[in-house]
Parts: structure tokens; C-alpha cells; sequence
């Protein structure tokens, strides 16, 4: 049994982070408001392909573009929907530790059964300014934390070093490493050789089997909103040591990539979960959603890749 911010729940944070962890869309109607029905079609599109959490509020859910009521909405439908099947980590990638630390107590007060942070961003920090922020985050909420490292974003890498430091704090569940950078993501596999309950997990989807067969825990691919299957696959591939068929997973995930086509990548995702019927593919502004042309190309890509998900 797991502890899910209290409860007593079914899942284990063992079991959890080394599967696959969906980074959600946020479904918006047009008005900007939360789409529940939505969500509730998405929990069970991936839960029913196997998926082991449950990542709300990261990019992919628009976190940090989402206004304090939009995020809690997010974090409230998605725990509903989840109903203590999987935990729920909620991101809190904002820009300085106060509006962090103030989304984390939301998070925490409305389900999450995890917090998702990295690093400040908009002025440059070094690593002890990074753990003084993760730190107060951890510090404020009564749930652990799993580290995010991604710099395209937050335009400051978590080092090695700085992991290393806060890894040293048993409620740090681990790190989930978009950077693209395999040597890093090898290096915070040695953090995890020393504490072996400190779960490494790949959201970089050009390096999915790549860091599954080097040791890798588990999977937090945006595509996963699209098809999940193919994600736990993929995982139950590495488990079994196969690295033919995880090749030839990771080169499927690739074709996939043809969604992102059509400019921004964040309206091709949510246009691809609208043409499975899950949401109105609306981005938050200052995006757009596609026009009928991308959203056919977008559609006709998802039925040549992706079933339908059961209703």
C-alpha cells in the first residue's frame, strides 16, 4: 500500500515511477474554462492502457501559462478521475519559490499526492539558489517531491551536483529528465546506484529506449496522451531486456513525431487528443489551435497510429 497525501491507496510510489507517467493536456474549452468531461475521457483513455501516474501541469499541461484557478480545477478534476488508482503529481514549474511554494499548497490541498518542481527561471541561479527553492517547496506542502529538469525551458540545468544534494532527502522521489542530453541522464543513473529507491525517469521521447535498456525507471512522454499503449509497451519491452522490439517501438514513437508538423508543438498535441475525442484541441493563449487543415493532416495521422479510446 501507498500513501497517497494521507490516504491509504492501492499504488506504491515503487510501482509508480517505473511505468509510464502521462505529462496530461489541460483540456480548455473556448472559453478558457476546464473541460471535466474531458479530463475524465483522458484519465481513462490512459489508466486503460496500463499507465502508472498520473503528470498534470507539466508543458504539456500548460502549468505555468494557466492562471491559480485554471491549475486548480486541473489538479481537483484529475484526482477525482484518478480515484486513487494512480497517484497524481502536480507541477509547480513557476518562475520563483513564492508563487511555487503557493502552488504546491494548492496542489496538495486539492489531491495531489505529489509535487513536481525545478528550477527558478526568467533570472539566471546557480545550484545552491535551485535547492533553496526545491527545498522551500518541500519544506511548505506535506507530500514529497519529484525533481524536473528541463532547461529548454527554465533556461538553468539541474547539475548532477545539485540532484546529488537534494536526493539526499528520502521525501525527493527522483528526477524526471527532458533535457536531451543522455550523458546527464546517465549521471543522475549513478545517484540512483547509491540510492536505489531514487527513480530516474526519461521525458525526452527521441530517448525513451535508449534510457529504459541503460537502467532507466520509467516514461513521462507527451505522446503518451495519444497512445499510451505504445508507452507501457515499450516499457514492458525493456523489462524483459528486448532490445529488438524496443528498437522497433522507439522507431514507431518516431513516426509519431510527424504530428508536430504543423508549428507549435502544443496545439498538434492537443489537436491529436481532440481527433481521438478527448478535448477541443484549444491551447491557452497566447496560442492558437490549428486550422481545419492541420487538424485533418493531425487526424489522419492518429488513425493510422492510435485507437480509439473506449468509452
Amino acid at each position: 500500500m501507498g500513501s497517497g497525501n494521507g490516504r491509504a491507496v492501492a499504488w506504491s510510489w515503487e510501482n509508480a515511477l517505473c511505468g509510464v507517467v502521462p505529462p496530461l493536456i489541460s483540456p480548455l474549452d473556448a472559453k478558457g474554462e476546464l473541460d471535466s468531461e474531458a479530463v475524465t475521457a483522458l484519465v481513462g483513455h490512459v489508466l486503460g492502457a496500463g499507465c502508472t501516474g498520473l503528470f498534470v501541469l507539466g508543458g504539456c499541461g500548460e502549468g505555468a501559462w494557466l492562471t491559480a484557478s485554471q491549475r486548480g480545477a486541473v489538479v481537483k478534476a484529475v484526482a477525482r478521475a484518478a480515484a486513487d488508482r494512480v497517484p497524481v503529481l502536480a507541477g509547480v514549474m513557476l518562475p520563483a519559490t513564492g508563487p511555487a511554494v503557493e502552488a504546491a499548497r494548492q496542489a496538495a490541498d486539492l489531491g495531489a499526492d505529489a509535487v513536481v518542481v525545478g528550477s527558478p527561471y526568467y533570472f539566471g541561479v546557480d545550484g545552491l539558489a535551485q535547492r533553496r527553492h526545491i527545498e522551500a517547496v518541500l519544506k511548505a506542502v506535506p507530500v514529497p517531491a519529484l525533481l524536473y529538469n528541463i532547461p529548454q525551458c527554465t533556461h538553468n540545468t539541474l547539475s548532477h551536483e545539485t540532484v546529488e544534494a537534494l536526493a539526499a532527502d528520502p521525501r525527493v522521489l527522483g528526477i524526471k529528465d527532458s533535457a536531451g542530453d543522455f550523458e546527464a541522464f546517465q549521471r543522475f543513473l549513478a545517484i540512483k546506484r547509491r540510492r536505489p529507491d531514487f527513480r530516474v525517469l526519461q521525458g525526452n521521447e527521441s530517448l525513451l529506449a535508449a534510457s529504459l535498456l541503460q537502467g532507466g525507471d520509467g516514461l513521462v512522454p507527451g505522446l503518451g496522451n495519444v497512445a499510451p499503449a505504445l508507452m507501457v509497451s515499450l516499457r514492458s519491452a525493456a523489462a524483459l531486456g528486448d532490445a529488438a522490439e524496443c528498437a522497433r517501438i522507439q522507431d514507431e514513437v518516431a513516426s509519431l513525431y510527424a504530428l508536430y508538423a504543423d508549428g507549435h508543438w502544443l496545439p498538434c498535441l492537443k489537436a491529436a487528443c481532440a481527433a481521438l475525442g478527448i478535448g477541443s484541441g484549444m491551447p491557452a493563449p497566447p496560442l492558437l489551435p490549428l486550422g481545419d487543415d492541420g487538424r485533418a493532416r493531425i487526424a489522419a495521422i492518429v488513425r493510422r497510429h492510435c485507437p480509439a479510446p473506449a468509452r
